[in-house]
């Protein structure tokens, strides 16, 4: 081999080396961001916070949605709690905003409804949108049943929550009736 040819690559060989080096050692501190394993809500939880703190963030609904999943095999009234003080925490860590917060809360284990939330007029937001909202209540009702019933055992939570819906939507049916009378 010819030195000069050598000392020519060697500048571009040490660069790929460093390039090689930098990858590996991020490939090598990168979270794996793996969901909680523990069938206990409460370690659970304990993994979810640690891997939120470790840069996990942007996956928080999936953890959300594990911890419940978690809960469902071991459904009991204090679960409820335990959520809202995971969501208080989140919340206090900024990974998600109060209200951010209290939406999570109120979707899963309340019975008032998120998706009526709002200072609109009825004839003029509401009922054009009347589908899309009743449909919104749906999802949310299920949602209501996964965290009231399967996760927290509160049978008159969801159906305290079951029975609003029906009552909203007869007076949502009734309230855009009046409306396109009245116009």
């Amino acid at each position: 081999m010819n030195l000069k040819t050598n000392r020519k690559a060697l500048p571009g060989i040490l660069g790929l080396a460093t390039a090689l080096f930098i990858l590996a050692s991020c490939a090598s501190t990168a979270p794996t961001c793996a969901g909680p394993q523990s069938k206990n809500l409460n370690a659970a939880i304990a993994t979810a916070q640690s891997s939120l703190m470790e840069g996990c963030h942007a996956h928080f609904d999936r953890y959300y949605d594990d911890l419940l999943a978690i809960a469902e095999g071991d459904p009991k009234p204090e679960n409820k709690r335990a959520f809202s003080e995971f969501l208080v925490w989140a919340s206090d860590k900024g990974l998600l905003s109060n209200r951010q917060a209290e939406d999570y809360y109120n979707r899963f284990f309340n019975v008032k409804f998120m998706s009526l939330k709002g200072d609109y007029n009825n004839c003029s937001h509401t009922c054009p949108n009347r589908q899309k909202v009743l449909l919104n209540m749906e999802r949310e009702l299920e949602e209501k049943e996964r965290g009231l019933l399967k996760v927290s055992l509160d049978n008159e939570g969801y159906y305290r929550a079951d029975q609003l819906f029906q009552e909203v939507e007869l007076v949502l049916e009734a309230t855009c009736t009046a409306c396109a009378a009245g116009r």
